[in-house]
């Protein structure tokens, strides 16, 4: 991960649109939160949903364990919250994709969010 790209925005799909999550990826933690929440209260915005890596058994194993702790159970469900880490994931894991990273943290008056629509295949709302 390239630094200064710990910003994104996410959309999660609910019912018949989606919501937009906002996220701050500083590993070993990931913390998540409503984007109308974070544009509100910025760094006071209460975390949705937390995520730590445990990197202990990187070397030896060639394995990272990730825990998942939703805070905020009236705004987030343990279903969102899995798909949420897992699309983010595909954002910061993907050459591809993490362009799209790159671009809302170092050139935001190129960015436009229906290309993370597109990249998830999701519609224009």
């Amino acid at each position: 991960m390239t630094l200064g790209c710990q910003y994104f925005v996410i959309p999660l799909w609910r019912g018949n649109g989606y919501t937009t999550m906002f996220s701050q990826v500083k590993i070993p933690h990931i913390i998540f939160t409503g984007l109308e929440d974070y544009k509100a209260r910025g760094t006071q915005a209460s975390p949705y949903f937390t995520v730590t890596h445990y990197t202990e058994f990187t070397d030896t194993k060639d394995l990272v364990l990730v825990r998942g702790d939703v805070v905020f159970t009236s705004k987030l469900t343990d279903e969102e919250a899995k798909v949420l880490l897992e699309t983010t994931q595909s954002f910061y894991l993907n050459d591809v994709r993490y362009k799209l990273v790159e671009r809302f943290n170092k050139q935001i008056h190129d960015f436009e969010f229906k290309d993370v629509l597109q990249a998830l295949e999701m519609p224009s709302m």
